[in-house]
């Protein structure tokens, strides 16, 4: 599987990965879509998300992402899939939370907001060092900034949306749940999901860079005794 540094240009046609993953998210959107609980905010829910899949399809010659980037997308649009089902506020798995938590509210789009950030930070942090060309510290500082910022223009969107679209029932379709501070927890979750899926790369970086080191000498050692051992005479 390929990463952010290993990342090449393949066609299309040539990659096996992203053709599974692709039919996967039809089957997803195709399952959750089939008989969502509200159709018209299955498909709100889904606008940004169907409007991204299409801006990853016509930018894959330019840029195609590494395969793990691709992965984590698709872990993350099908998270998002199952709660545009049940318009987030019903979704099971939150339900089953709340003896857990101790709480009557669903907190299943905590859990989606957390997971933007810790998911699609990667994603990001790639498209910043391989077209801005940053490499220094910045690449884990700019995910998170880019996080937030994206997050708070959707809690933006989505309140304008729904007080357009659906003014009626607004605080339902932006899942407010009677919590007046949902979008400011919503944009903390997303952060935080960020920051930790930075603090995870520098580490796994770090790991591999000090492993980096302690075999380098090694090798340079065995290289010099087999020389010797090998040397015409």
């Amino acid at each position: 599987m390929t990463t952010a540094s290993k990342a090449s240009y393949l066609r299309f046609l040539d990659n096996r990965l992203l053709h599974v993953l692709c039919v996967a998210m039809a089957l997803v959107i195709i399952i959750t879509g089939y008989r969502p609980e509200k159709v018209f905010d299955w498909w709100l829910e889904n606008a940004a998300a169907l409007t991204f899949i299409a801006i990853l399809g016509t930018t894959y010659r330019r840029l195609p992402l590494s395969d793990l980037s691709y992965v984590l997308i698709f872990v993350y649009l099908s998270m998002h899939e199952w709660g545009a089902e049940y318009k987030y506020s019903d979704v099971p798995l939150g339900e089953w939370m709340k003896p857990w938590l101790g709480t009557t509210r669903n907190h299943y789009d905590r859990i989606m907001h957390f997971s933007y950030g810790l998911l699609l930070a990667y994603p990001m942090q790639e498209w910043f060092m391989r077209v801005v060309g940053v490499t220094s510290r910045w690449r884990y500082l700019l995910p998170v900034e880019s996080t937030l910022a994206f997050s708070a223009c959707y809690e933006m969107l989505e309140a304008f949306a729904a007080s357009v679209l659906t003014p009626e029932r607004g605080e339902e379709f932006v899942g407010m749940q009677g919590d007046i501070w949902d979008s400011q927890k919503d944009m903390f979750m997303a952060g935080l999901g960020a920051i930790t899926a930075m603090i995870v790369i520098a580490s796994v970086r770090a790991v591999r860079s000090r492993r980096r080191k302690d075999i380098a000498p090694k090798a340079a050692v065995a290289g010099v005794g087999y020389t010797d051992r090998y040397r015409p005479k």
